[in-house]
Protein backbone atom coordinates (compact mmCIF):
# COMPACT_ATOMS: atom_id res chain seq x y z
CA UNK A 1 0.00 0.00 0.00
CA UNK A 2 1.43 4.25 -0.81
CA UNK A 3 0.87 6.57 0.65
CA UNK A 4 -1.37 9.05 -1.21
CA UNK A 5 -2.87 12.90 -0.59
CA UNK A 6 -6.16 14.07 -2.73
CA UNK A 7 -7.62 17.38 -2.76
CA UNK A 8 -10.57 18.02 -4.39
CA UNK A 9 -13.11 21.59 -4.91
CA UNK A 10 -16.68 20.98 -4.40
CA UNK A 11 -19.05 23.68 -6.15
CA UNK A 12 -20.25 26.17 -3.78
CA UNK A 13 -23.77 25.95 -4.53
CA UNK A 14 -23.70 22.90 -2.97
CA UNK A 15 -26.27 22.03 0.08
CA UNK A 16 -24.45 21.67 3.25
CA UNK A 17 -26.44 17.76 3.18
CA UNK A 18 -24.89 17.73 -0.33
CA UNK A 19 -21.17 18.72 0.35
CA UNK A 20 -21.50 15.76 4.04
CA UNK A 21 -23.22 12.83 0.98
CA UNK A 22 -20.35 13.77 -1.43
CA UNK A 23 -17.45 13.60 1.29
CA UNK A 24 -19.18 10.42 2.55
CA UNK A 25 -19.12 8.93 -1.11
CA UNK A 26 -15.76 9.66 -1.58
CA UNK A 27 -14.87 8.61 1.99
CA UNK A 28 -16.45 5.12 1.06
CA UNK A 29 -14.53 4.66 -2.04
CA UNK A 30 -10.96 4.81 -0.21
CA UNK A 31 -11.69 2.63 3.11
CA UNK A 32 -13.16 -0.14 0.54
CA UNK A 33 -9.57 -0.94 -0.15
CA UNK A 34 -7.78 1.43 1.93
CA UNK A 35 -7.32 4.00 5.08
CA UNK A 36 -7.66 7.31 5.16
CA UNK A 37 -5.10 9.13 7.75
CA UNK A 38 -6.35 12.31 8.23
CA UNK A 39 -9.72 13.96 6.70
CA UNK A 40 -10.00 17.68 6.47
CA UNK A 41 -12.97 19.94 5.25
CA UNK A 42 -10.97 22.95 4.83
CA UNK A 43 -14.61 24.98 3.79
CA UNK A 44 -16.02 27.96 1.16
CA UNK A 45 -12.75 29.51 -0.63
CA UNK A 46 -12.04 31.48 -3.08
CA UNK A 47 -10.50 30.06 -6.12
CA UNK A 48 -6.70 31.37 -7.29
CA UNK A 49 -8.67 31.52 -10.87
CA UNK A 50 -12.12 31.25 -12.62
CA UNK A 51 -13.00 27.63 -13.55
CA UNK A 52 -16.02 27.32 -15.87
CA UNK A 53 -17.18 30.73 -14.31
CA UNK A 54 -17.25 29.43 -10.49
CA UNK A 55 -14.98 31.81 -8.33
CA UNK A 56 -15.18 29.81 -5.09
CA UNK A 57 -15.30 26.47 -3.78
CA UNK A 58 -15.69 23.87 -1.30
CA UNK A 59 -11.74 22.51 -0.45
CA UNK A 60 -11.14 18.90 0.91
CA UNK A 61 -8.03 17.76 1.69
CA UNK A 62 -7.50 13.89 2.56
CA UNK A 63 -4.62 11.73 3.50
CA UNK A 64 -4.80 7.88 3.20
CA UNK A 65 -2.86 5.01 2.21
CA UNK A 66 -4.26 2.01 -0.30
CA UNK A 67 -3.60 0.38 -3.71
CA UNK A 68 -3.00 1.63 -6.86
CA UNK A 69 -6.57 -0.04 -8.06
CA UNK A 70 -8.45 2.32 -5.36
CA UNK A 71 -6.99 5.15 -6.44
CA UNK A 72 -7.90 4.45 -10.03
CA UNK A 73 -11.46 4.00 -9.39
CA UNK A 74 -11.67 7.37 -7.13
CA UNK A 75 -10.55 9.13 -9.88
CA UNK A 76 -13.17 7.58 -11.97
CA UNK A 77 -16.11 8.68 -9.47
CA UNK A 78 -14.33 12.42 -9.20
CA UNK A 79 -13.85 12.62 -13.14
CA UNK A 80 -18.12 11.49 -13.42
CA UNK A 81 -19.23 13.38 -10.90
CA UNK A 82 -21.04 17.09 -11.41
CA UNK A 83 -20.38 17.83 -7.78
CA UNK A 84 -16.61 17.91 -8.15
CA UNK A 85 -15.07 21.45 -9.98
CA UNK A 86 -11.48 20.18 -9.62
CA UNK A 87 -8.98 17.22 -7.93
CA UNK A 88 -5.73 16.28 -7.68
CA UNK A 89 -4.76 12.82 -6.59
CA UNK A 90 -0.77 12.25 -5.59
CA UNK A 91 1.57 9.87 -4.32
CA UNK A 92 2.69 11.28 -0.99
CA UNK A 93 6.44 10.37 -0.86
CA UNK A 94 7.10 12.23 2.86
CA UNK A 95 6.17 8.85 4.30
Amino acid sequence: MRNYEVMYILRPELEQEAVDAAVEKFKGIITNGGEITKHDVMGKRRLAYEIKKIRDGIYVLVNFQSAPEVVAELERLMKISDDVIRYLITVDVTK
